[in-house]
């Protein structure tokens, strides 16, 4: 480990100690002064934003937005979920508290610079722990914006950005420092640091990525439902962990849902990223776009249709719906991270579970039907970390977030997010 590394982690241990101390009511401080700061400068974060990752602005600025909502979140009701529980039993008292574990590394990916930093770094930072945050190396101006916004007046600092190349990333989570991960990213990522975490006794928390299904029963009105449908899977240009990717349709209504799919997508121009008409941006990296292009090419060669779109420059990648495609396809069980859609049929729910079910991640699934009693009563058949009804997959600060299967361990946000990285001390009077 480079020297300046160490040094960080060293810095970072020494503030734990004072910051620990610090009462409720001075780390909820802290959170005011940071949502502040980061509301007073969205325009410039956003811009920053675009310029590292290729996202329109709109979308940048709305992230920087739903961050702030998070800290306000955590400030409304950071207290309550912390105050442990009094237990009664036969000795004259039992209560818990809950106590933070110490500097906490988080490795946090591209695609949502600032939110997926923020719902790993402030419920852990309020939790009385400091963090140290390891972030995609293509985002550096997100990443310096960062570690300056969590710079507050008149607080110690308790957030610190480092420098390293992904393959280093084992030897800091092998650090004694290093009490515990939050890692959101690629399943060997993850595999790895959980595998050093695991050896070494340190709790971690995984966000792999999905292959969520968008399932339509027979008795929706497609003239609402395709809008969320579009928005499932092109919004942040299709790079999201948890947008719908296959679309399960009633073979009753699947040839009128892909026509008006297909007439929704025209609305998804390439434009100037700068402009806030713009509603889909390019991807990432070249290099990204290349892969999802691949992905579609060998589906196509294997019986897969364009429907419309197909099409790469560069970075762009235009928006493109697949019909045809069969459960052994890649289109299918890969995860389409980009701006690519398959549609599949089904002929009764059972059907649409099975297939929801064909794949190796499970984060979320989004179900659509008029008969909220009906699918209430299949949660408990799917494999995934949540289940939506009638409304696409989000994010939300109130709602756990995470996955099963190889969409990783652990759940971020909500009161689970704030007890992620605590020791949960029970204490006995006799």
């Amino acid at each position: 480990m480079k020297a300046e590394v160490k040094q960080i982690l060293v810095e970072a241990n020494t503030v734990f100690k004072q910051w620990k101390k610090e009462d409720l009511t001075t780390r909820i401080a802290y959170l005011k002064g940071l949502r502040d700061k980061l509301l007073v400068n969205k325009i410039a974060y956003g811009e920053l934003m675009t310029k590292d990752m290729n996202k329109p602005i709109k979308q940048s600025v709305a992230e920087i937005e739903k961050s702030a909502k998070l800290i306000d979140y955590y400030i409304d009701n950071g207290e309550r979920i912390l105050k442990g529980r009094t237990i009664k039993t036969h000795w004259s008292e039992v209560f818990t508290v809950n106590d933070p574990l110490g500097v906490i590394l988080g490795v946090m990916p591209w695609n949502y610079p600032f939110w997926q930093v923020f719902r790993f770094a402030v419920p852990t930072i309020l939790a009385g722990n400091t963090v140290v945050l390891k972030h995609a190396s293509n985002v550096p101006l997100s990443a310096q914006a960062l570690e300056e916004c969590f710079l507050v007046d008149g607080f110690p600092k308790v957030y610190f950005n480092i420098s390293v190349p992904g393959k280093e990333v084992d030897e800091v989570v092998a650090d004694p420092i290093i009490k515990g991960v939050s890692l959101t990213g690629s399943e060997p990522a993850g595999s790895s640091v959980a595998s050093i975490a695991g050896s070494l006794i340190k709790p971690v928390v995984l966000e792999l990525g999905g292959s969520n299904a968008f399932i339509i029963n027979d008795d929706v009105d497609l003239d609402k439902i395709v809008p969320l449908a579009l928005n499932a899977r092109f919004q942040n240009t299709g790079q999201s962990c948890i947008a719908g990717k296959r679309f399960l349709v009633h073979n009753s209504i699947k040839e009128e849902f892909i026509k008006k799919f297909a007439e929704g997508a025209k609305q998804y121009q390439r434009g100037n990223l700068m402009d806030y008409a713009t509603e889909i941006g390019l991807m990432a990296r070249e290099d990204l776009a290349i892969e999802l292009e691949k992905i579609m090419n060998d589906s196509v060669a294997m019986g897969a249709k364009i429907v419309f779109g197909g099409k790469r420059e560069g970075e762009w990648f235009e928006p493109t719906l697949l019909t045809d495609v069969t459960e052994t396809m890649p289109a299918f069980q890969q995860e389409t991270f980009g701006p690519l859609a398959v549609v599949v049929g089904f002929n009764t729910f059972d059907e649409a579970i099975e297939l929801s079910n064909n794949s190796h991640f499970g984060l979320g699934v989004a179900m659509f039907g008029k008969d909220v009693d009906f699918l209430k009563s299949k949660i408990h058949d799917f494999d995934e970390g949540a289940i939506f009804i009638n409304d696409m997959v989000i994010s939300d600060p109130s709602v756990p977030f995470g996955g099963n299967k190889y969409s990783g361990i652990g759940r971020e946000m909500s009161d689970e997010g704030l007890l992620s990285f605590v020791n949960k001390k029970s204490v006995v009077i006799n």
